[in-house]
């Protein structure tokens, strides 16, 4: 039977991700969203009302499905046994509460793996976090989107209007000879675009090239990790950040970024090695915002290096001007050149090794702008967000930024066993942050 509609295929820039989950821990992120909730809360209203509102976000009704080879890459394609119950649920809080207790219940989720037989996400309700409080925990496979999109997901989810009318659309076969057409046929159809790939794949080339050296300095940042992960998190006041980077001349990502080296430099210090200078994979999205029916990955990685000892104000300076220059290429250039290395070593079984033994960086950082005003989900305001990121391969911790209703939230994610401190990273971060944000001239 030929398709009936469109073949929705995953990009080339998504299949990073699912070349990626092969390592001790599923490829999955996330958010948690902490409730305001008084009097006249349901939580099971609240779990109806998200039922009601996945009519908003197709691909949260859909299943990621593997082809013949020949045909293509994996298509995504309509749920019929879709049942909300399957991805929604509630549990109470344990006895101690606050947001540690929520931290642990979104770490196991996160390394919990989704089944590839539903639509790849999963939230969790955790009712008395306090007295007023409640925490919605959202997890999802980065297959399905990157983090632009996944904000725009939520925003779809908190959104009043028309509900799902539980309606399930019947499974359409696709037979193999129709998905090696359309395949030969897209790939026909991008060689016209060629030449502007590969003005892409230089600037990626060129993106790539900035850290000005090929290998980041051996420490023990980058051991392989195991399948637990421990996650920590900082609170800052959005509009105090922003106004000590732009004084400063520097944005919100620069600052954050020298906090987190000299947090790292510190931290190190303690374990006996001495580093002067940290090489950080900067994710950028190639997108400022995205739709709920435009989903998937548009990023892009930017090796930085970044100084860890020195003035504050000099090594911030340092990141701003390295950062300008990143900026002077198309967003998620680099994609044109790690996806299709990323193909390659995955075809020949060798991806698994490289990431469990590369060189090039010692953390990731991704920095989302969210919601400037704050959400309402079902009656029940949302008063922060907390970004749940990834970590994979040999890299031991990473860091999540997100502003949101003038707060800054930073995430820092690691594996427990080859990182035991990250409480006291944690706390460098929060006093490496607090430095930077002193404008008097002292620093």
């Amino acid at each position: 039977m030929t398709p009936a509609k469109h073949v929705d295929r995953v990009s080339a820039e998504d299949m990073m991700s699912l070349d990626a989950d092969i390592g001790s821990a599923p490829m999955q992120v996330g958010a948690i969203l902490m409730l305001s909730t008084g009097a006249g809360y349901d939580p099971v209203s609240l779990l109806d009302a998200l039922a009601l509102r996945l009519g908003a976000v197709p691909r949260l009704r859909q299943r990621l499905v593997t082809v013949p080879f020949g045909c293509g890459r994996p298509i995504w394609t309509d749920d019929s046994g879709f049942d909300p119950a399957h991805h929604l649920g509630a549990i109470a809080c344990p006895a101690a509460g606050g947001e540690n207790a929520v931290l642990n219940i979104a770490a196991e989720m996160l390394v919990s793996p989704l089944s590839h037989d539903r639509p790849l996400w999963s939230a969790k309700l955790i009712t008395g976090v306090s007295q007023d409080r409640s925490a919605l925990v959202f997890v999802f496979h980065h297959v399905l989107t990157d983090g632009i999109g996944g904000l725009a997901v939520l925003e779809a989810l908190a959104a009043t209007g028309s509900g799902w009318d539980d309606r399930r659309e019947p499974a359409a076969p696709y037979s193999a000879l129709p998905l090696a057409v359309d395949a030969a046929r897209s790939r026909l159809n991008a060689l016209p675009r060629l030449p502007v790939a590969l003005r892409t794949a230089a600037a990626g080339a060129s993106e790539l090239r900035l850290t000005g050296r090929t290998r980041a300095a051996r420490t023990s940042l980058n051991r392989p990790t195991g399948p637990q992960r421990t996650l920590a998190v900082l609170h800052c006041d959005m509009e105090a950040v922003k106004t000590a980077a732009h004084l400063q001349g520097a944005t919100v990502n620069d600052l954050v970024l020298a906090a987190v080296s000299t947090a790292l430099h510190r931290l190190l210090l303690e374990r006996g090695e001495f580093v002067e200078e940290f090489v950080i994979s900067v994710l950028f999205s190639a997108r400022r915002h995205t739709t709920v029916t435009y989903l998937g990955n548009r990023s892009g990685i930017i090796p930085v290096r970044v100084p860890a000892v020195g003035s504050a104000k000099r090594r911030l300076a340092t990141v701003a001007a390295r950062m300008r220059i990143a900026k002077q290429q198309p967003p998620g250039a680099s994609a044109a050149i790690t996806g299709p290395v990323s193909r390659i070593l995955a075809h020949l079984g060798a991806y698994r090794f490289f990431i469990d033994h590369q060189r090039l960086v010692h953390t990731f950082v991704t920095n989302l702008r969210g919601p400037e005003r704050a959400l309402v989900i079902s009656g029940a305001r949302v008063t922060g967000i907390i970004p749940l990121g990834a970590i994979s391969g040999n890299i031991t911790v990473a860091f999540a930024v997100l502003s949101y209703a003038g707060a800054l939230t930073i995430t820092t994610i690691a594996d427990p066993e080859t990182c035991p401190d990250l409480t006291r990273l944690r706390d460098e971060l929060a006093r490496a942050l607090q430095a930077l944000t002193v404008t008097d001239g002292s620093n």
